[in-house]
């Protein structure tokens, strides 16, 4: 530690020397213990105590001297003062090395613990590996899942499309059923009406061979009377031609006769219409039953068309509102996936910050540590001895950076 040391009796003002060279000497020279006396050949005596900062003899060894300068009066002091100055310089150098003793075990303890804290990096890449083939073997489970779930959904979907074919079939085949039971009432009452029909038709029959039979009869009839002979007597004066007026019964009678045949072709053509529109009213029936019975089948294909169009409709509400709980499942999926992508960016800036942070200060203490650093430590002690006593003591450290 560098001392100087500056004693005047007579005006008790002090004054501070420092230097890191040899004193020199003013007049003679007188060295008592470790110091360096001087008397100067006007009668004063200077002290000057040379002090070490950095070990005695070292290399960038300062030394401040302490420069004494007493008058004529006390100079039977001064062996006393010099012993005095000698034993505190000499304490001051045990000082001195004890502190460099234990900054050099400090150094060594700080070293140690630097050597200690030091972290050992790690080679990582095995488990770097490992996570790689356990994130590929993840990510394979989970599209096997995908797929299973796929064929899961597709099984339940062709289950509830045979589901409803299955119902669709159920109610066509209750139509169908209802509709028979129905045609085979129809098919009675058409049975009956046939009947009906036949009989009508057998009664029409007897009556066609009864007319032709009475017209028959008729007939023959007529051409009985037409054929047989008149014997008429008359008793008049004058005679008649009989030639003509049987010529002209006969035309009476033949008109007779053509009358009475148009009227029996007539009435034959009438019943024979009747018998015509008989036939077409039973070929109406007819065709009335099978337009009925394509009318049903044409009801009985509607029907189905329309249940089968419900079921595709309950089947696409369903698909919907599937697809939407899935659509909206996704979503929020996306929606918490983006968040955490948000946090993660968030927490990989935090990151990167503190890297650059830590990076920094790692390169800034890397550089300090490589960097020489020397400084200059100039601490002066200024003391006030009044008859060898120190009575006041002042003590002014100045640091200066060299590098």
């Amino acid at each position: 530690m560098p001392v100087t040391l500056v004693g005047q009796s007579s005006s008790h003002s002090s004054r501070s020397i420092s230097s890191s060279s040899a004193m020199s000497l003013s007049g003679g020279s007188q060295v008592f213990g470790g110091g360096q006396a001087l008397v100067s050949a006007r009668g004063f005596y200077q002290r000057r105590a040379p002090s070490v900062y950095g070990g005695a003899g070292g290399s960038g060894t300062r030394i401040s001297q302490s420069v004494f300068t007493f008058g004529s009066g006390v100079f039977n002091n001064e062996k006393g003062a010099m012993q005095n100055l000698n034993d505190r310089l000499a304490s001051y150098l045990e000082k001195v090395h004890s502190l460099e003793v234990a900054n050099r075990k400090l150094e060594m303890q700080i070293r140690e613990f630097c050597e200690q804290k030091t972290t050992i990096s790690r080679d990582l890449s095995s488990y770097y590996v490992n996570i790689t083939d356990l994130q590929t073997k993840i990510a394979r489970s989970r599209l096997e899942n995908h797929a299973v779930i796929l064929q899961i959904d597709n099984a339940q979907l062709a289950a509830e499309d045979f589901k409803m074919k299955f119902e669709t079939e159920m109610n066509m085949r209750t139509m169908v059923e209802a509709d028979v039971f129905r045609l085979r009432g129809v098919r009675d009452s058409l049975t009956l009406n046939v009947s009906d029909l036949e009989m009508q038709i057998e009664g029409l029959k007897e009556d066609i061979a009864y007319t032709k039979t009475s017209h028959q009869e008729e007939l023959n009839l007529l051409r009985i009377q037409q054929s047989g002979t008149v014997n008429v007597e008359v008793d008049s004066v004058s005679s008649v031609d009989l030639t003509s007026v049987l010529e002209e019964i006969r035309e009476q009678y033949e008109a007779v006769v053509a009358k009475n045949n148009l009227e029996i072709e007539r009435w034959h053509q009438q019943q024979v219409v009747l018998t015509s529109k008989s036939t077409e009213v039973k070929t109406s029936y007819t065709q009335l039953s099978e337009l009925k019975r394509t009318s049903q089948s044409l009801e009985i294909n509607r029907q189905s068309i329309l249940t089968e169009i419900q079921c595709l409709q309950q089947n696409m509400a369903e698909v919907n509102s599937r697809n939407s709980a899935k659509l909206n499942q996704l979503q929020m999926t996306i929606n918490v996936l983006e968040v955490e992508l948000q946090e993660l960016r968030a927490s990989i800036d935090q990151q990167k910050s503190e890297y650059c942070l830590l990076l920094d200060i790692k390169m800034r203490l890397e550089l300090e540590i490589h960097k020489p650093h020397i400084e200059r430590r100039v601490k002066t002690i200024v003391e006030e001895i009044v008859d060898g006593q120190v009575v006041s003591s002042t003590v002014d450290t100045q640091l200066e950076e060299i590098q």
